[in-house]
């Protein structure tokens, strides 16, 4: 079989034991890869990679900057799906189309986005589903029922927040379902009267919106919705995608419309679906069997459990002192004490488990239970991952290093909510800390950083630039000691996205062996402004060998 070579301006391997692009010594300069069989042959100059065997030339990235396919260690398959619902969004957001939405900067505008839908909908019996809004944008007022009915009194309303853990409705959509006064529900706050304002926080009580929340995720389902997702990734110069947290992912049927897509040889990326175990309450030997299912571009098997919410929606547990607002502390979405006891039977099996943990008080539990199993039956490489890990400090981190636990940074916050968790949640001292890449590398635990996508649009390179230059929308640097290095993020979306996956044997680098997964670039991003890292336009990818140019190239 014939190897191909592929000459660049620069390629920049992500692994340290190969050549790694301009800027060092003449002697290690690489500008072009050698593939053969969906694999990485070799790197280093033309002249070096034509000195033997069957091959051909393709300058088809001449002048580009190849680096590894980015890796998206933390988002969800709806990325593309929600688009099928109206967005209500601070900020402006382009859907898998090209068009962008302008942001509803405020509720009245979020009402007349929703009025818009509502006219567009002939159906009567069909609920107006909507996205991405964001109360905390709006100086401290909440969106209720009250503010829906000004939309419809007639027609159920359902409204996802940006966090994707707290839902608004209207009363005609609570009269049908039955969410009264007698609730007794935590996550159902209530008016002084006793009666339900119309915010739903967190799974269990969003389930109580019955038809409009079970169309909300059903609807995302179709197969055009995945084909979407793969052309955002490959837009973003995503090789690797994950869907962390699927509690249908042991489910057969899904299973095989996952595989029909992510199978096809059209279809550019990477997917690593993770089980919602505490929802599908999947055995290990279902796990197992479902990750023998996984093939060289769809995996499975994976383990994730939520332990509280959102910081933003005042649901994720915080340590004292808590919220600055007075909100009390947010809720525990599985049991802290019984957390050891779960996860047990999947530190017994050598099953990696990535936790949700937004605030500092979950992060310490996590860090507990992985204390008194590693106590019971010692594992040399876990990885257990910290999600988000926002507010975690540099004791938990010390303590993580000491576990070898890992962290998957929510890095985007400080871009989109910095300003709002100094105002409103946490204080600029916590604020200025919050996401610390640079704490965890200092003192030694592997990261990544991701875009929890839809939460934030998928953007390996936006995500990037925010955890090098932590800059906020009015100009502020927020916590600048927590600054890395271009480098330093770069490798958090190749190579340490790959560490965290147990990927790392297969992508996250451009090296022999490993599958011709590359990001292609139009500039270099070791050269550029580190404020223009996030605008450097994406050419397309490459995965297995093959070569998706973005769309905008096609």
């Amino acid at each position: 079989m014939s190897t191909t070579i592929y000459p660049a301006a620069a390629v920049y391997t992500m692994d340290p034991v190969l050549p790694n692009g301009p800027g060092t010594a003449p002697w290690r300069q690489a500008t072009a890869v050698a593939v053969r069989d969906r694999r990485i042959v070799a790197t280093g100059s033309v002249d070096e990679l034509c000195v033997s065997g069957d091959h051909a030339i393709d300058d088809t990235f001449a002048g580009k900057v190849l680096l590894p396919g980015f890796i998206e260690a933390h988002s969800h398959a709806q990325a593309a799906g929600f688009w099928l619902h109206t967005y209500c969004g601070f900020f402006d957001r382009s859907d898998p189309s090209g068009r962008t939405w302008p942001g509803c900067k405020n509720i009245g505008e979020v009402i007349e986005r929703l009025r818009e839908a509502d006219s567009a909908i002939d159906d009567p019996d069909q609920p107006l589903l909507a996205w991405g809004l964001d109360p905390i944008y709006f100086g401290g007022e909440r969106l209720v029922a009250d503010h829906l009915d000004r939309v419809s009194t007639t027609r159920r309303i359902f409204v996802y927040h940006a966090s994707g853990h707290i839902a608004t409705v209207n009363h005609v959509l609570m009269s049908i379902e039955g969410i009264t006064a007698d609730i007794d529900m935590t996550g159902v706050p209530k008016d002084g009267y006793g009666e339900p304002i119309g915010e739903l926080q967190e799974p269990p009580a969003m389930e109580l919106a019955g038809k409009a929340f079970r169309s909300f995720h059903g609807r995302m389902k179709a197969e055009k919705t995945k084909w979407d997702l793969g052309r955002l990734a490959n837009n973003a110069g995503i090789t690797t995608l994950t869907d962390l947290g699927n509690p249908s992912s042991t489910d057969p049927a899904t299973i095989e419309e996952w595989r029909g897509v992510v199978d096809h040889p059209a279809f550019p990326t990477r997917l690593f679906i993770f089980d919602m175990t505490i929802i599908s309450q999947a055995t290990i030997e279902t796990l197992i069997a479902t990750r023998k299912q996984s093939s060289e571009k769809l995996r499975l098997g994976a383990v994730k459990v939520v332990l509280d919410g959102s910081i933003q929606g005042y649901t994720a547990r915080l340590r004292w002192p808590g919220y600055i607002n007075g909100e009390q502390n947010g809720m525990w979405l599985h049991h802290p004490e019984k957390l050891t006891e779960w996860m047990r039977p999947f530190h017994e099996a050598e099953f990696q488990v990535h936790a949700h943990c937004n605030g500092d008080q979950a992060v310490e539990v996590f860090i507990e239970a992985v204390r008194e199993l590693q106590a019971e039956f010692k594992r040399p490489d876990h990885r257990y991952v910290v999600e988000h890990c926002q507010l975690t400090s540099a004791r938990q981190y010390e303590q993580m290093a000491e576990l070898g636990m890992c962290a998957n940074l929510f890095s985007n916050h400080t871009w989109y909510w910095g300003e709002q968790h100094a105002a409103y949640t946490v204080g600029p001292d916590r604020a200025a800390r919050m996401n610390s890449a640079r704490t965890a590398l200092d003192l030694g635990v592997p990261i990544s950083i991701h875009t929890d996508a839809p939460v934030t649009p998928l953007g390996p390179l936006h995500v990037a630039w925010t955890a090098v230059n932590r800059v906020t929308p009015s100009g502020e640097t927020l916590g600048p000691d927590e600054c890395i290095s271009v480098d330093e993020a770069l490798r958090a979306i190749t190579l340490g996205a790959a560490h965290l996956l147990k990927m790392d044997h297969e992508v996250g680098s451009i090296s022999p062996g490993k599958f011709a997964d590359l990001a292609i670039l139009e500039e270099d991003p070791y050269t550029a402004d580190p404020m223009d890292l996030r605008d450097i336009p994406v050419w397309g990818t490459m995965l297995g060998g093959t070569i998706f140019p973005a769309s905008s190239k096609s």
